[in-house]
């Protein structure tokens, strides 16, 4: 059996091609890569190989972020409107285009920072670091917001959205497995240019997503007349209006307050992957490549079981059985002290990543309709902006929390390869890529059950509503 035998329904509505959907799916490796990037070696980058004090790396990373969580959402609202362009063009693929091309560029400069001696004078690079990253941040962003934006419109019915996220899994993700990958091979402790060859590689690879990426958002006259209707109907809802629909949504607040946890569960596990493999196991970081294989495969095959349990117990229990599922594969890090124990446990968390990331879209996307509702318009890109200020908190949290665990247990930034660090350092190490992660998790599952009810009859409704609306 297929994708398809587990996923699609006959009496639902025509879904789009799979040449549509594989060619959207490149996006997600733009998005995905970047943000993950960043998450895996940024700080490590700037603390440990650049040297730059741990207060400092965690301050600029906290403007950066707080940047963006300001900017986000008036970007998506200014863009998020009809232009003279936007019948001929589209109303979204433009500001994709236009958006991903400067990110890209901005993420490669990031590792491109003033050669100086920051003992002595850590402030340039303090500064380039802060600048780089909000601009970064801002393209990032706009390019987020629209694509994400756009994924509700064109696949409309609940199938159908699952199915072109697992069309993302399936296929590109293959690619993005091997692109996450290279830098294992080529980085190498104490040699900060091995960091910014990894770097031109992945750009290259990235800007060939996004020439492959064009097709699959190129938007038909059927989604384009979707817009045109509500903009024909409606007034233009004001943005502090439109933020206190949003706000006040029970459904849309309570997968975002969970979403977020759960971020920041895995931008902390990732970030302190370098810091586990070179300071806990006093590993090359090139070992790392066998986990991150097991995690792969734990992620694509089991796709296929994730699509069975959603079609048979629906989006929202499959979505906090994955929850649950990561939350417990982070606890095994308080304790572990070899490769092979790694690889098993990559494996359990592959499983728990496999559900939650395919699902949260289709979930997203039906908080998303219950908006379109209420204001009678699309304005996904707006409500991806209010997303992200949820999401981009969960980057500061992650500075916060690891900057503060290597101040209160003393961690040694040394470039040096050979660096020893105490005991305590290395606990500190433990607890957050473990422990906080867990805790984050289990809290997230805990707000989901209790809170979150659009599913069963309500969420049949609320599409019946939407088709009946020409929304």
């Amino acid at each position: 059996m297929g994708i398809d035998d587990y996923i699609i329904d006959p009496k639902e509505w025509e879904l789009a091609s799979n040449k549509k959907m594989m060619s959207y799916s490149f996006g997600f490796i733009i998005d995905l890569y970047l943000i993950s990037a960043y998450n895996f070696t940024i700080f490590y980058f700037y603390e440990v190989e650049i040297g730059l004090n741990v207060e400092l790396v965690t301050i600029a990373i906290m403007v950066f972020a707080l940047g963006n969580i300001l900017s986000s959402p008036i970007l998506g609202y200014l863009t998020d409107r009809s232009f003279k362009w936007s019948e001929k063009w589209g109303f979204r693929a433009p500001w994709i285009i236009i958006s991903a091309l400067p990110a890209i560029i901005f993420y490669l400069l990031l590792y491109i920072p003033p050669n100086i001696d920051v003992k002595t004078n850590p402030w340039p690079v303090f500064w380039y670091l802060m600048i780089i990253s909000c601009l970064f941040s801002i393209f990032y962003s706009l390019y987020r917001q629209h694509f994400y934006g756009s994924f509700a419109n064109h696949f409309r019915e609940d199938f159908e959205r699952r199915r072109a996220s697992a069309i993302a899994f399936l296929f590109p993700g293959a690619l993005l497995f091997c692109m996450s990958i290279i830098p294992l091979f080529i980085i190498r402790y104490g040699d900060k240019s091995t960091f910014l060859l990894s770097t031109i590689i992945i750009t290259i690879i990235l800007l060939l997503c996004l020439v492959i990426l064009i097709p699959g958002i190129r938007e038909s006259t059927e989604v384009k007349q979707r817009f045109i209707q509500g903009y024909k109907i409606e007034q233009e809802t004001s943005f502090l209006k439109m933020m206190k629909i949003s706000l006040s949504q029970k459904n849309f607040m309570t997968l975002l307050c969970a979403y977020t946890l759960i971020t920041i569960s895995g931008g902390l596990n990732m970030a302190s992957s370098i810091y586990f493999f070179k300071d806990v196991l006093g590993l090359p970081l090139y070992l790392s490549v066998y986990p991150n294989i097991a995690y792969y495969l734990a992620v694509m095959l089991s796709l296929p079981l994730w699509a069975i349990i959603a079609a048979r117990y629906g989006n929202i229990k499959t979505y906090i059985l994955g929850i649950m599922l990561s939350g417990a594969a982070y606890i095994p890090y308080l304790w572990i002290t070899t490769l092979e124990e790694v690889i098993i446990f990559s494996i359990v968390r592959g499983l728990g990543y496999s559900c939650t990331a395919f699902m949260v879209l289709p979930i997203l996307s039906d908080t998303y309709d219950e908006i379109t509702l209420i204001c009678g318009r699309h304005q996904e890109a707006t409500l991806v902006g209010i997303r992200n200020i949820f999401i981009r908190s969960s980057v500061i949290f992650q500075a916060l929390i690891i900057g503060g665990v290597h101040l209160m247990t003393g961690y040694n930034n040394n470039p040096n390869p050979n660096t020893i660090q105490t005991p305590l350092a290395i606990w500190g190490i433990r607890v957050h890529r473990g422990l906080i992660p867990m805790i984050f998790c289990f809290a997230a599952c805990a707000i989901m059950l209790i809170w979150y009810d659009l599913k069963g009859e309500k969420q049949q409704i609320l599409k019946s509503n939407l088709r009946d609306r020409g929304l």
